[in-house]
Parts: C-alpha cells; structure tokens; sequence
C-alpha cells in the first residue's frame, strides 16, 4: 500500500512538474514563455534587492522595464519609453556615484573632520536617499560614505521609491533631504480605479495608489531646497543658516506655481498616448498621459564624464542611453531655458552701442541647484573681413573666462572693455565675508544675480531663500521692466564698443555658455589630498570639459553712412513673449511708428501701446496665438510675427 502511495505520489508530482513547464515555457502574446523571458532579464545590470523599507529600480525594472513581447511601454510610434531605461543613464540614477560629490563630500569632512559624519548623512539623505532612509527608519547609527560603497540601496542614487514612495500628507513640507515615507506604498499618478493594484501586491510586496504629489513640484521640493547651518574657521557652529541652494522656492516664487506649469512639466515631459504600465500584462488597461522619465538638467559635463568613466564607477547604462540624455539635455538648455536678443542702439564714428536681452524661460533660476554652477556671456565683435574688434568673456586655454576677477566678477549693467565679463552665479561668503566654496563655512550670498524666473518677486513670501545678491541698485532693468515692475525674470547688459578707425561693416556675436564644474570652484576642493578628491581631478582632467552652449545672437551691420534695410533694423524683444509685453526698437537713429497689431485671422486686435523715446512698448491681448506687428520704419510699413505662447 505504502509504495502505491508513493508511486502514485510521484506520477502527481511529474504531472504537476510538467504542467508547470509547459506553463513556464508556453509563449505569451509573442514567441517567448514566462521562463524564458525570467532569464532574459535576470541578465540586467541593474541590481536587484529587497531591504526592509525599500528596493532597487532593479526589482522595478521588471515590470516597468523594457517589455521583450514589446508591448508594454511603447508609444503611438512603436518608440520604447520604458522608465527605467530613460532613468538609468541621468544624473538622478548616478547620484551616488557623481565622483564630483563624492570628492566635494570628502572635501567637507576633511575641512571639518568632527563634523563628517553628520555631514554625510546630511549630503547622503538626498544622494543615496534609499539606504540613508533605511539606516534611519530602522534605527541605525548615521549612514556615511563609509556604509556607502556596500549599500545595495544607497547605490541605486535618486531610484523609484525615492519619489514614488514620499509620504502625500508631508511632501513640500520638509527640506533638506528630510524625506517623510509610506509604509510598502507607491505612489502614482493615476487614479485608484485606473490601476489593478493586486500585480505589484504579489511580486514586490507594495501597494501603488494615486498621489497628487507625483505630478506636483511637492515631490522635488525635499530635496531641492537645502539649508545649511554656518560654521566659522574653526569648525565652530555660529547659529547662522546659509541657502546652498532653493530650486524648489525658485519656482514658488515665479509664475509658474500660480498657472500650474509643474517641475515634471520639463523634467518628465507629458505624452498623451496610451501606454500599457507593465510588462506581459498585455490586457491592462492603457495610461495617459504618460511622463517620460528623461529626468534631464543641465549638466551636459557630468554626463559625459560618467559615460566615459561608466566602467569605473560601475554605472549599469550603456552608451547609446547616455548618449540619449546627453542629447536630451542640450536640447533642454538650448530651447527652454534662455532667450537672447542682441540690438544695435546706437553707432558713432568711435563707439557702438549694443543692448543683449536675457530672458529666463525656465521655472527656476539660471542657473539653479549646486553653487559651483555659472552661466558666462561671450561678446564679440568682427569687422566683415574677420578681424576682431572687441571680445568679451572668452575662455581661455585652463577653461576659465578670460577677465575673470579675483576673487569674483562683479554683476556689470554695462561693459566698456574686454576685461570686463558677465557671469551669472553664486558667490559664497564666510563669516568674513571672504569668497569660500566650503559649504559649512558659507554664510551670506557675496554675489547672486542668476537670472530669476518669470514672475519673481522681492516681496514674495520665498523671497527670504531665494534673495537677489551684487546686483547694484543703478542696474534698473534686473528683472524690472520700464515702469520699474518686478517680475520680467530678464535682465539687459550693454556693451559699448570702441570702434575708432572701424568704418566698415561690423559682425556682432553673443553667446551664453552653462559651466557646471568651473576652475575657479575646484581651486579650494584640490588642495586637499585624499585618493576621492584625486580621482575625481584626474577623470576631470581627462574629460571633455568643453561648456554646453545655450542661447545665441547675432547681428550684421553695414559700413557707417549706409542706412540699414528697414526689416532688419527693427528688432522685437521678447519673442515669443510670455507676459505680452513687447519692445520695439530700431538701430541708430532710425525712426519708429506704431501702426497696429493683428491676429491670425487678419481682425485688428485691441492692444496698449506705449512710446519710450525712440521705442515703442506694446501689451498684446491675453489670449495666447500668433499676431502680426505693422511699424513704420523710416516711413516704411514692416510687418514682423510675434508669438505669445
């Protein structure tokens, strides 16, 4: 009776083994069974783990990565837009790895060695969020650069649960890497009934339901607003605070909060397709829209230096996705970040007078985040023949603007002389009011005169963490317009030219070129020895440290005496506008008349329209469109398009 048993125990166990195979390997919706498909992806680089709080975008990838049936996670054009193969390659992925802030981290707690492991906690909170966290929410002692390099977690940098985990109630409410989370929650934005929570139940253990702070800037704001407490030179703590950065109250303080244009608006750009969530779930319902995970910046730089270096620093992407970001983000700081408009004011027969607009088009400051970064202005005028003229803010061959003053440049309203340079940026200053890079030792902002966003006020509730520094009272149109209201987030420099003995024509270039990592920052950062801080300067060093181009103007003039074609002696600033304010002005002497302004279909449009001496103000009807601006120039009818966005 017993080996019965047995027997017939064993024919049951090798049906259940062969109906389980056959399970295992019967093809589902395309030629690969469930097997099958578990090995090929048990082959990602991307490490997979469960910790007690959190798990890695490897365990993620599963589901939202790339679907090998090619079903899940493809768009209207058959493009493959799975998150975690657009996250994998970015800054935020890297994070942890960033050797820029692992030397700058290293820098800080050697400078202040009582303090490292405070310190790195406090770095590693929004750098390593995930193992920080979990260190924290278990208890443990604080999470260090030495915990670093073992945790699975930590490794995994800004990953999934960092944001998709963030607790609703509290996001937007705690700074500088103070995460609040959820207990095995996920979090997404899409409603409860639009989703089937049961899949990600079972296989990874959290319960994903809709929160308003996925697609509202909250999610960003933890760590996007740091606050550091101010050391002397002795490492003592003076009481004082320093903003080492407010992105997040940057972009508070702007138009943007007010009309509901999110980070994620840039950050996570929106399609409306509909897209299946997960892979070889082909019968879920599809989601739209659907937020790309090209989580690009502007570090055009860094991004080159980790490719280069993936190997390494261990980075689980491969080329062509860094080379996907990388394009990603100069196209981000080409077209969304800054306009430019360079006119001709005025030409004598030994000077002439050149105004370049800058307008900031994104939601924040430019530059925005870390305080090594800078935006410079490159001037330069050319007679026709190629002969250079005047030149301002070039880079020479150690990658520093040439006059470029120690110990910082100050903010120009106007410059007469090539040793004169615009750079937009950040000057920390210590408890002497001496220039640091120290972060600890930071005290008061020296200089601050980065471009301020669309809407930007001094009298705004932020402006305490977001507060305009250096720029001098005599420089009237800093975010101010005509009438002397703030919120333009513009700012207009002049470049008078000398020209004596020039009476041919001119060719006039302005350039505004984005520097992350410049000489100057590392000066402090490199006379420190430590096997981190070298091996960040030798893989600078041996990079390409060229900076990413972001807004251009140009201008040609004809020989004195010869009047300009009327067309192109008049000039629009800004367009397109985002307010509806627009100036007109014409070059030299050129006379200006307002005529009208009509709409797409030709309908004449109601508009306020001012004269400024030689120019013209004009306020275009709120409604958003094309309209067509008829001047007089030189008793000439011109018509020009002007978009308001």
């Amino acid at each position: 009776m017993r080996k019965k048993l047995v027997v017939l125990g064993a024919a049951a166990g090798f049906v259940l083994l062969l109906s389980a195979w056959d399970f295992a390997v019967r093809p589902i919706s395309g030629p690969h069974g469930r097997l099958e498909l578990a090995l090929m992806r048990s082959q990602d680089s991307l490490t997979v783990y469960f910790g007690t709080w959190f798990t890695t975008a490897g365990r993620c990838a599963g589901c939202h990565g790339r679907d090998l049936l090619g079903v899940a996670s493809i768009d209207d054009q058959g493009r493959d837009v799975n998150v975690v193969n657009d996250w994998r390659s970015s800054m935020m992925a890297n994070s942890a790895r960033d050797p820029f802030f692992r030397a700058k981290v290293r820098h800080e707690s050697l400078v202040n060695p009582a303090h490292a492991d405070s310190l790195q906690n406090k770095c590693l909170g929004c750098h390593a969020p995930l193992g920080m966290h979990e260190e924290r929410l278990l208890g443990n002692p604080l999470f260090t650069l030495a915990h670093l390099d073992t945790s699975r977690l930590g490794l995994d940098g800004v990953s999934c649960l960092s944001c998709h985990g963030q607790r609703e109630a509290t996001a937007g409410s705690f700074f500088s890497g103070e995460l609040e989370f959820d207990s095995a929650r996920v979090y997404g934005p899409y409603s409860d009934d639009q989703i089937n929570p049961a899949i990600m139940e079972f296989f990874v253990r959290f319960t994903p339901g809709f929160g308003s702070h996925i697609v509202n800037s909250k999610v960003c704001a933890g760590c996007h607003t740091l606050i550091t407490e101010t050391v002397d030179l002795n490492g003592e703590f003076t009481g004082d605070e320093f903003v080492e950065q407010a992105t997040y109250h940057e972009w508070l303080n702007s138009v943007y909060s007010a009309n509901g244009t999110m980070c994620n608006t840039c950050h996570l750009p929106r399609i409306n397709d509909g897209i299946i969530l997960a892979a070889e779930y082909p019968f879920l319902n599809e989601q739209s829209p659907f937020g790309l995970h090209h989580l690009v910046g502007g570090n055009a730089h860094m991004l080159r230096l980790l490719k280069q270096f993936k190997d390494t620093l261990d980075i689980p992407a491969t080329d062509v996705q860094f080379d996907s970001t990388i394009t990603r983000t100069e196209r981000m700081l080409r077209d969304r970040t800054l306009d430019a408009s360079l006119t001709l004011l005025d030409r004598t027969t030994d000077t002439a007078y050149f105004s370049l607009r800058l307008e900031n088009k994104a939601g924040h400051r430019f530059p925005s985040g870390y305080p090594s970064r800078r935006a410079f202005v490159e001037f330069i005028v050319l007679t026709t023949e190629g002969d250079t003229v005047f030149k301002s803010g070039r880079l020479n061959s150690g990658d520093e603007v040439e006059g470029h003053d120690m110990p910082y440049e100050p903010h120009h309203d106007v410059i007469t002389s090539g040793d004169q340079v615009q750079i937009y940026e950040l000057v920390m200053g210590d408890v002497n009011g001496d220039v640091t890079t120290v972060l600890e030792r930071a005290k008061e902002p020296i200089k601050d005169n980065r471009l301020v966003p669309l809407g930007f006020t001094s009298t705004h509730y932020a402006y305490d963490t977001t507060r305009v520094a250096g720029v001098p009272v005599s420089d009237a149109d800093f975010n101010l317009n005509t009438f002397g209201d703030e919120g333009t987030g513009a700012d207009i420099v002049r470049y008078h030219v000398p020209v004596t003995g020039v009476s041919g024509g001119l060719r006039a270039y302005a350039r505004v070129w984005y520097q992350p990592v410049p000489p100057g920052w590392n000066a402090e950062l490199f006379s420190v020895s430590h096997p981190e801080i070298q091996a960040f300067a030798d893989m600078l060093a041996a990079s390409d440290r060229s900076p990413s181009l972001v807004a251009t103007d140009s201008l040609l003039l004809g020989p004195v005496g010869i009047a300009e074609e009327r067309r192109s002696a008049m000039r629009i600033a800004p367009n397109p506008t985002l307010d509806g304010w627009i100036t007109i002005s014409a070059s030299g002497s050129t006379s200006l008349g307002f005529v009208a302004v009509h709409d797409a279909r030709g309908v004449t449009a109601t508009v306020r329209a001012e004269r400024m001496g030689a120019m013209w103000r004009i306020l275009l009807p709120d409604a958003p469109g094309v309209y067509f601006l008829r001047m007089r120039v030189e008793g000439e009818e011109v018509v020009k398009r002007v978009l308001r966005p």
